[in-house]
């Protein structure tokens, strides 16, 4: 069975990248096919055979795909895939659009649905992401947005299979789509976080050693993540934050930012593990696809203050691994903060929640459900 992965770009580090980093270990001969390349910004690709689209050749595209809207697609459907049995996209956006035979097989691994076009689009409509040029990226946006809309409904048409990264996503599937799907969640890597000789120290206790002195974002640093809504709370409330990640928003959250917030910019996998350790919680304002920190951090042991929606009621046990709060405004944050404050969350009861989203379970999954649908159109040949 030969295996292709596509890919929306490679030019960014997140948790799809580390979903096609647990795929490359299941055929590592794959080789990724995408619309950009950046060697820069995804080192995490180095072991991968990476073939980019033509956008790949013109200026500006690998930083600023945005610019591209209509010339994406056509750069998934530009590849020519005829040499493999088993397709696997793993997309949010234009990865969907190859095309395939009716020899193959071709499984999308749904992040979302296209977001500025769908479940997103109001926000991006509101705030397009161009700074001064948002005026001209609205209009532009609100004139083409129906026809995008229409080219991503047909290229959602291709995929044989969808596999859905939860019950949120399955559902805008289902709903923008009209596709039915299974959900497999995408993997943590537990052993990654919680091997080391502090945690199973903290872990075999079931207590923290120190008191956490602060509370703790990991995320991209753009619009939708509403890191500036954090912020605010905790400008308000004086707490000690500590925010990993970089984006669009850097320079905005750091000028509104006071001095109880640190910016820590990207970090590695080792240093990110020892902030888990020793944050409070790990908080999330966003209405996340699924939300793969939420599951780090349980993993640390560390319990999550996040918004009730999304993944994150996927991921997330109320009162045992976290809590939420209703709806995106500073007022239900603090009052989840200060609920917080009084309550005991235990270590162990974290890392069990997260060990059921393990990188194993995930492997047998994904391999089992590929394999099976080889083998049926094997039969139906």
């Amino acid at each position: 069975m030969k295996v292709a992965l596509v890919y929306d770009r490679v030019n960014k580090i997140g948790g799809a990248e580390k979903v096609l980093q647990t795929l490359h270990e299941i055929w590592p001969d794959a080789p990724l096919f995408t619309s950009v390349y950046s060697k820069k910004n995804a080192s995490w690709a180095k072991d991968f055979r990476v073939i980019p689209s033509f956008l790949q050749h013109i200026p500006f595209a690998k930083k600023a795909h945005e610019f591209f809207p209509g010339l994406t697609p056509m750069a998934f459907e530009s590849f020519n895939l005829k040499s493999f049995d088993v397709v696997i996209s793993v997309t949010s956006a234009e990865a969907k659009s190859v095309i395939t035979t009716p020899k193959q097989i071709h499984i999308c691994y749904c992040l979302t649905p296209t977001r500025y076009l769908w479940s997103g689009y109001w926000d991006y409509l509101q705030n397009p992401g161009f700074n001064l040029l948002n005026p001209i990226a609205k209009a532009v946006f609100w004139l083409n947005a129906p026809k995008m809309r229409i080219r991503d409904f047909v290229s959602a048409q291709r995929p044989d299979f969808y596999l859905a990264i939860s019950k949120a996503v399955q559902k805008r599937i289902k709903k923008y789509y009209r596709r039915e799907s299974i959900i497999i969640h995408p993997p943590i890597n537990i052993s990654a976080i919680s091997n080391q000789q502090s945690a199973i120290l903290r872990l075999r206790s079931g207590r923290v050693s120190k008191k956490p002195s602060y509370f703790l974002v990991v995320s991209r640093l753009v619009p939708y993540k509403r890191i500036d809504l954090i912020v605010k709370t905790f400008n308000q409330m004086g707490l000690k934050l500590k925010i990993a990640g970089a984006g669009s928003q850097l320079s905005f959250l750091q000028k509104i930012a006071k001095r109880n917030i640190e910016f820590l910019g990207n970090i590695s996998d080792n240093s990110l593990s020892d902030l888990y350790f020793n944050s409070q919680a790990l908080i999330m304002a966003a209405d996340e696809d699924f939300g793969i920190t939420a599951l780090e951090a349980q993993a640390a042991g560390r319990p999550v203050i996040a918004l009730k929606k999304g993944g994150a009621l996927d991921t997330i046990i109320e009162g045992k691994t976290g809590l939420f709060f209703k709806s995106q405004t500073t007022s239900d944050l603090k009052l989840a903060i200060n609920k917080f404050k009084r309550l005991k969350f235990k270590p162990l009861d974290c890392k069990s929640n997260a060990e059921k989203f393990s990188k194993s379970i995930f492997i047998k999954k994904f391999k089992k459900f590929t394999e099976d649908k080889w083998k049926q159109k094997q039969i139906q040949k």
